[in-house]
Protein backbone atom coordinates (compact mmCIF):
# COMPACT_ATOMS: atom_id res chain seq x y z
CA UNK A 1 0.00 0.00 0.00
CA UNK A 2 1.33 3.46 -1.20
CA UNK A 3 0.82 5.77 1.32
CA UNK A 4 3.11 8.24 -0.09
CA UNK A 5 1.48 11.63 -1.07
CA UNK A 6 1.05 12.48 -4.98
CA UNK A 7 2.82 16.15 -4.90
CA UNK A 8 4.06 16.27 -8.10
CA UNK A 9 6.09 18.96 -8.52
CA UNK A 10 5.57 20.95 -5.31
CA UNK A 11 6.79 17.82 -3.74
CA UNK A 12 10.45 19.71 -3.28
CA UNK A 13 8.99 22.62 -1.93
CA UNK A 14 6.42 20.69 0.37
CA UNK A 15 9.78 18.03 1.56
CA UNK A 16 10.93 21.11 2.73
CA UNK A 17 8.04 22.94 4.00
CA UNK A 18 7.24 20.24 6.41
CA UNK A 19 10.57 19.52 7.20
CA UNK A 20 11.04 23.36 8.71
CA UNK A 21 7.56 23.68 10.24
CA UNK A 22 8.19 19.60 11.90
CA UNK A 23 11.57 21.23 13.44
CA UNK A 24 9.95 24.03 14.25
CA UNK A 25 7.16 22.20 16.12
CA UNK A 26 9.57 19.20 17.37
CA UNK A 27 13.02 21.19 19.36
CA UNK A 28 10.66 23.12 22.16
CA UNK A 29 9.52 19.68 22.84
CA UNK A 30 12.89 17.72 22.71
CA UNK A 31 14.39 20.81 24.90
CA UNK A 32 11.37 20.50 27.53
CA UNK A 33 12.04 16.76 27.42
CA UNK A 34 15.95 17.55 27.33
CA UNK A 35 15.67 19.67 30.84
CA UNK A 36 13.63 17.47 32.55
CA UNK A 37 15.78 14.71 32.37
CA UNK A 38 18.58 16.29 32.76
CA UNK A 39 20.71 16.00 29.54
CA UNK A 40 22.03 19.53 29.53
CA UNK A 41 25.51 21.31 28.73
CA UNK A 42 26.64 22.60 32.03
CA UNK A 43 29.22 25.19 32.29
CA UNK A 44 32.27 24.28 33.63
CA UNK A 45 34.58 27.62 33.31
CA UNK A 46 37.24 26.01 31.04
CA UNK A 47 35.74 25.18 27.88
CA UNK A 48 31.68 25.35 28.81
CA UNK A 49 31.49 29.26 29.57
CA UNK A 50 27.86 29.93 29.02
CA UNK A 51 26.12 31.26 31.88
CA UNK A 52 23.03 28.26 32.45
CA UNK A 53 22.88 24.87 31.50
CA UNK A 54 21.39 24.50 28.17
CA UNK A 55 19.99 21.42 26.65
CA UNK A 56 21.13 18.94 24.31
CA UNK A 57 19.12 16.87 21.67
CA UNK A 58 18.40 19.06 19.39
CA UNK A 59 19.87 17.02 16.58
CA UNK A 60 16.92 14.68 17.54
CA UNK A 61 14.18 16.93 16.74
CA UNK A 62 16.32 17.58 13.74
CA UNK A 63 16.18 13.99 12.42
CA UNK A 64 12.05 12.81 13.31
CA UNK A 65 11.46 15.81 10.94
CA UNK A 66 13.32 14.68 8.43
CA UNK A 67 12.14 11.58 8.48
CA UNK A 68 8.71 12.47 9.18
CA UNK A 69 9.05 14.86 5.85
CA UNK A 70 9.84 12.19 3.45
CA UNK A 71 7.76 9.63 4.81
CA UNK A 72 4.50 11.57 2.92
CA UNK A 73 6.53 13.14 0.34
CA UNK A 74 8.55 10.44 -1.03
CA UNK A 75 8.50 7.17 -2.09
CA UNK A 76 11.88 5.05 -0.68
CA UNK A 77 14.25 2.77 -2.72
CA UNK A 78 16.89 0.67 -1.57
CA UNK A 79 19.24 3.22 -1.60
CA UNK A 80 17.23 5.67 0.18
CA UNK A 81 16.66 3.06 2.74
CA UNK A 82 20.07 2.31 3.57
CA UNK A 83 21.13 6.21 3.26
CA UNK A 84 18.39 6.54 6.30
CA UNK A 85 19.42 3.19 8.19
CA UNK A 86 23.64 4.58 8.14
CA UNK A 87 22.65 7.53 9.61
CA UNK A 88 20.09 6.06 12.23
CA UNK A 89 23.25 4.47 12.80
CA UNK A 90 24.83 7.20 13.77
CA UNK A 91 21.94 9.20 15.20
CA UNK A 92 21.80 6.63 18.01
CA UNK A 93 26.05 6.49 18.54
CA UNK A 94 25.27 10.63 18.65
CA UNK A 95 22.69 10.03 21.63
CA UNK A 96 24.86 7.48 23.43
CA UNK A 97 27.86 10.28 23.36
CA UNK A 98 25.35 12.68 24.65
CA UNK A 99 24.64 10.51 27.68
CA UNK A 100 28.33 10.16 28.29
CA UNK A 101 27.95 6.01 27.83
CA UNK A 102 30.73 5.90 25.13
CA UNK A 103 34.69 6.03 24.36
CA UNK A 104 36.11 7.51 21.18
CA UNK A 105 37.21 5.08 20.32
CA UNK A 106 33.95 3.18 20.49
CA UNK A 107 32.60 5.91 18.27
CA UNK A 108 35.23 6.33 15.72
CA UNK A 109 34.44 2.20 14.96
CA UNK A 110 30.51 2.76 15.03
CA UNK A 111 30.82 5.45 12.56
CA UNK A 112 33.19 2.92 10.29
CA UNK A 113 30.28 1.01 10.49
CA UNK A 114 27.88 3.84 9.23
CA UNK A 115 30.16 4.02 6.34
CA UNK A 116 30.20 0.77 5.69
CA UNK A 117 26.35 0.62 5.17
CA UNK A 118 26.09 3.48 2.76
CA UNK A 119 28.64 1.37 0.82
CA UNK A 120 26.91 -1.56 0.81
CA UNK A 121 23.85 -0.16 -0.13
CA UNK A 122 25.57 1.46 -3.18
CA UNK A 123 26.48 4.76 -2.22
CA UNK A 124 30.33 6.03 -2.47
CA UNK A 125 32.61 8.00 -4.12
CA UNK A 126 32.72 7.27 -8.09
CA UNK A 127 35.23 8.85 -10.06
CA UNK A 128 36.66 6.65 -13.05
CA UNK A 129 40.14 8.03 -12.34
CA UNK A 130 40.47 6.30 -8.88
CA UNK A 131 40.56 2.02 -8.46
CA UNK A 132 37.85 0.74 -6.84
CA UNK A 133 39.67 -0.07 -3.38
CA UNK A 134 41.22 2.95 -2.70
CA UNK A 135 37.58 4.93 -3.51
CA UNK A 136 35.79 2.56 -0.53
CA UNK A 137 39.01 3.72 1.69
CA UNK A 138 38.28 7.13 0.49
CA UNK A 139 34.10 6.59 1.12
CA UNK A 140 34.88 5.87 4.63
CA UNK A 141 37.58 8.31 5.57
CA UNK A 142 35.23 11.34 3.78
CA UNK A 143 32.25 10.15 5.69
CA UNK A 144 33.85 10.05 9.08
CA UNK A 145 35.57 12.92 8.54
CA UNK A 146 32.71 15.17 7.50
CA UNK A 147 30.75 13.52 10.68
CA UNK A 148 33.28 14.38 12.81
CA UNK A 149 34.58 17.92 10.96
CA UNK A 150 30.81 18.89 11.70
CA UNK A 151 30.83 17.52 15.59
CA UNK A 152 34.33 19.68 15.98
CA UNK A 153 32.27 22.93 14.17
CA UNK A 154 29.63 23.14 16.50
CA UNK A 155 31.19 25.38 19.53
CA UNK A 156 29.37 28.65 19.47
CA UNK A 157 25.38 29.07 18.91
CA UNK A 158 23.76 28.98 15.72
CA UNK A 159 27.04 28.18 13.68
CA UNK A 160 27.20 23.85 12.71
CA UNK A 161 23.66 24.20 12.21
CA UNK A 162 23.52 27.15 10.29
CA UNK A 163 26.62 26.31 8.14
CA UNK A 164 25.44 22.94 7.23
CA UNK A 165 22.19 24.81 6.05
CA UNK A 166 23.98 26.75 3.81
CA UNK A 167 25.96 24.18 2.34
CA UNK A 168 23.55 21.87 1.59
CA UNK A 169 21.33 24.72 -0.80
CA UNK A 170 24.14 24.59 -3.03
CA UNK A 171 24.25 20.46 -2.65
CA UNK A 172 20.42 21.04 -3.45
CA UNK A 173 21.56 23.10 -6.26
CA UNK A 174 24.32 20.60 -7.87
CA UNK A 175 21.61 17.87 -7.18
CA UNK A 176 19.29 19.28 -9.66
CA UNK A 177 21.72 20.44 -12.19
CA UNK A 178 22.30 16.87 -12.59
CA UNK A 179 18.79 15.72 -12.57
CA UNK A 180 19.07 13.53 -9.08
CA UNK A 181 15.70 14.33 -8.09
CA UNK A 182 16.09 11.99 -5.17
CA UNK A 183 19.64 13.34 -3.72
CA UNK A 184 17.44 17.08 -4.39
CA UNK A 185 14.75 15.73 -2.41
CA UNK A 186 16.45 14.23 0.55
CA UNK A 187 18.92 17.58 0.62
CA UNK A 188 16.03 19.77 0.78
CA UNK A 189 14.14 17.92 3.54
CA UNK A 190 17.73 18.48 5.49
CA UNK A 191 17.94 22.06 4.94
CA UNK A 192 14.37 22.41 6.15
CA UNK A 193 14.91 20.25 9.47
CA UNK A 194 18.16 22.58 10.32
CA UNK A 195 16.40 25.76 9.25
CA UNK A 196 13.57 25.22 12.14
CA UNK A 197 16.06 24.19 14.32
CA UNK A 198 17.91 27.31 14.11
CA UNK A 199 15.06 29.04 15.19
CA UNK A 200 16.13 28.25 18.89
CA UNK A 201 19.86 27.59 17.85
CA UNK A 202 20.91 31.02 17.07
CA UNK A 203 22.71 33.31 19.75
CA UNK A 204 21.69 33.26 22.15
CA UNK A 205 21.09 29.33 21.90
CA UNK A 206 17.79 27.74 23.76
CA UNK A 207 18.77 23.94 22.91
CA UNK A 208 22.66 22.54 21.02
CA UNK A 209 22.77 20.03 18.59
CA UNK A 210 24.21 17.35 20.80
CA UNK A 211 26.46 14.59 19.28
CA UNK A 212 23.68 13.40 17.94
CA UNK A 213 22.48 16.30 15.76
CA UNK A 214 25.83 17.59 14.57
CA UNK A 215 27.39 14.15 13.58
CA UNK A 216 23.86 13.44 11.87
CA UNK A 217 24.35 16.37 10.25
CA UNK A 218 27.77 15.84 9.15
CA UNK A 219 27.09 12.36 7.95
CA UNK A 220 24.16 13.29 5.88
CA UNK A 221 26.00 16.35 3.98
CA UNK A 222 29.24 13.95 3.50
CA UNK A 223 26.68 11.42 2.11
CA UNK A 224 24.57 13.59 -0.15
CA UNK A 225 27.66 15.23 -1.34
CA UNK A 226 29.00 12.17 -3.14
CA UNK A 227 26.46 11.17 -5.39
CA UNK A 228 26.30 14.14 -8.10
CA UNK A 229 28.21 14.36 -10.60
CA UNK A 230 30.68 17.02 -10.85
CA UNK A 231 33.10 16.00 -13.30
CA UNK A 232 30.71 16.68 -15.99
CA UNK A 233 33.52 19.19 -17.64
CA UNK A 234 36.92 17.91 -16.10
CA UNK A 235 38.32 16.51 -12.88
CA UNK A 236 39.08 19.54 -11.07
CA UNK A 237 34.93 19.47 -10.59
CA UNK A 238 35.96 16.36 -8.07
CA UNK A 239 37.24 19.33 -5.49
CA UNK A 240 33.57 20.96 -5.57
CA UNK A 241 32.13 19.04 -2.57
CA UNK A 242 35.23 19.55 -0.35
CA UNK A 243 35.01 23.63 -1.30
CA UNK A 244 31.17 23.56 -0.68
CA UNK A 245 32.14 22.11 3.06
CA UNK A 246 35.01 24.60 3.51
CA UNK A 247 34.22 25.86 6.59
CA UNK A 248 33.67 22.47 8.84
CA UNK A 249 36.83 21.40 6.88
CA UNK A 250 38.91 23.99 7.58
CA UNK A 251 38.07 23.95 11.31
CA UNK A 252 39.07 20.32 11.61
CA UNK A 253 42.08 20.64 10.13
CA UNK A 254 43.21 24.03 12.01
CA UNK A 255 42.22 22.05 15.28
CA UNK A 256 44.08 19.12 14.48
CA UNK A 257 47.50 21.13 13.71
CA UNK A 258 47.36 22.95 16.69
CA UNK A 259 46.61 20.25 19.12
CA UNK A 260 49.37 18.73 17.20
CA UNK A 261 51.90 21.21 17.56
CA UNK A 262 51.16 21.36 21.39
CA UNK A 263 50.83 17.78 21.59
CA UNK A 264 47.18 17.34 22.94
CA UNK A 265 45.78 14.55 22.52
CA UNK A 266 42.91 14.66 19.06
CA UNK A 267 39.95 13.51 20.99
CA UNK A 268 40.63 16.16 24.24
CA UNK A 269 38.91 19.01 24.04
CA UNK A 270 40.71 22.85 23.46
CA UNK A 271 40.27 26.37 22.89
CA UNK A 272 41.54 26.29 19.19
CA UNK A 273 38.76 26.49 16.75
CA UNK A 274 38.24 29.50 14.90
CA UNK A 275 35.16 30.11 16.40
CA UNK A 276 36.36 30.09 19.96
CA UNK A 277 39.15 31.83 19.03
CA UNK A 278 37.15 34.88 17.96
CA UNK A 279 34.79 34.72 20.60
CA UNK A 280 37.83 34.95 23.31
CA UNK A 281 38.74 38.27 20.92
CA UNK A 282 35.23 39.56 22.14
CA UNK A 283 33.63 38.73 18.81
CA UNK A 284 29.81 37.68 19.07
CA UNK A 285 28.86 34.23 18.51
CA UNK A 286 26.00 36.29 16.27
CA UNK A 287 28.68 37.47 14.40
CA UNK A 288 30.74 34.76 13.79
CA UNK A 289 27.63 32.68 12.42
CA UNK A 290 26.70 35.49 10.30
CA UNK A 291 30.51 35.46 8.61
CA UNK A 292 30.72 31.29 8.71
CA UNK A 293 27.28 31.29 6.58
CA UNK A 294 28.64 34.51 4.40
CA UNK A 295 31.76 32.68 3.74
CA UNK A 296 30.02 29.28 3.24
CA UNK A 297 28.20 30.82 0.68
CA UNK A 298 31.16 32.32 -1.03
CA UNK A 299 32.78 28.89 -1.09
CA UNK A 300 29.55 27.22 -2.44
CA UNK A 301 29.73 29.63 -5.41
CA UNK A 302 33.06 29.22 -5.82
CA UNK A 303 32.68 25.33 -6.33
CA UNK A 304 29.30 25.95 -8.82
CA UNK A 305 31.67 28.08 -10.59
CA UNK A 306 34.72 25.44 -10.60
CA UNK A 307 32.05 23.17 -11.81
CA UNK A 308 31.06 25.22 -15.10
CA UNK A 309 33.99 26.50 -16.00
CA UNK A 310 36.97 25.45 -18.37
CA UNK A 311 40.25 23.60 -16.52
CA UNK A 312 42.03 26.51 -16.24
CA UNK A 313 39.91 28.64 -14.21
CA UNK A 314 39.36 25.64 -12.17
CA UNK A 315 43.07 25.19 -11.35
CA UNK A 316 43.09 29.14 -10.92
CA UNK A 317 40.11 29.09 -8.21
CA UNK A 318 41.39 26.32 -6.58
CA UNK A 319 44.79 28.00 -6.24
CA UNK A 320 43.61 31.33 -5.11
CA UNK A 321 41.03 29.51 -2.45
CA UNK A 322 44.14 27.06 -1.16
CA UNK A 323 46.35 30.85 -0.67
CA UNK A 324 43.48 32.29 1.10
CA UNK A 325 42.89 28.69 3.48
CA UNK A 326 46.37 29.26 4.18
CA UNK A 327 46.59 32.60 5.13
CA UNK A 328 43.59 32.69 7.25
CA UNK A 329 44.92 29.61 8.74
CA UNK A 330 48.23 32.00 10.01
CA UNK A 331 45.96 34.37 10.55
CA UNK A 332 44.20 32.39 13.45
CA UNK A 333 47.70 30.65 14.42
CA UNK A 334 48.97 34.29 15.15
CA UNK A 335 45.55 35.59 16.45
CA UNK A 336 45.91 32.87 19.65
CA UNK A 337 43.80 31.64 22.06
CA UNK A 338 43.26 35.25 23.50
CA UNK A 339 41.72 36.09 26.80
CA UNK A 340 38.98 33.60 28.98
CA UNK A 341 36.09 33.69 26.56
CA UNK A 342 32.95 36.00 27.56
CA UNK A 343 30.10 33.47 29.30
CA UNK A 344 27.51 34.84 27.69
CA UNK A 345 28.55 33.73 24.13
CA UNK A 346 27.73 30.43 24.92
CA UNK A 347 31.19 28.47 24.14
CA UNK A 348 30.48 24.31 24.06
CA UNK A 349 32.17 21.18 22.68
Amino acid sequence: MDLTVDLGPFRFVAAFVVALGLSVYFTPLIRRGAVTYGVVDRPDGKLKTHKDPVPYLGGIAIYLSFLFALAFTYDFTSEVLGLLLAASIIVMLGLFDDLKVLTPGVKLVGQIVAALVLVKAGIMIRLAFLPPWFALLLTVFWLVGMTNALNLIDVSDGLAAGVASVAGIFLYIVSIWNGHTTIAMLTLALVGATVGFLAYNRPPARIYLGDAGSMFLGFMLGALAMSPRYTFNHELGAAAPVVILGVPIFDTLFVMLVRAVHRIPLMRGSPDHFAVRLRNHGVSAGLIATGSYVVTAALGGAALLMCISARQTALTILVVLSVAGGLVLLGFWRLGRGPVERAEDGGHE
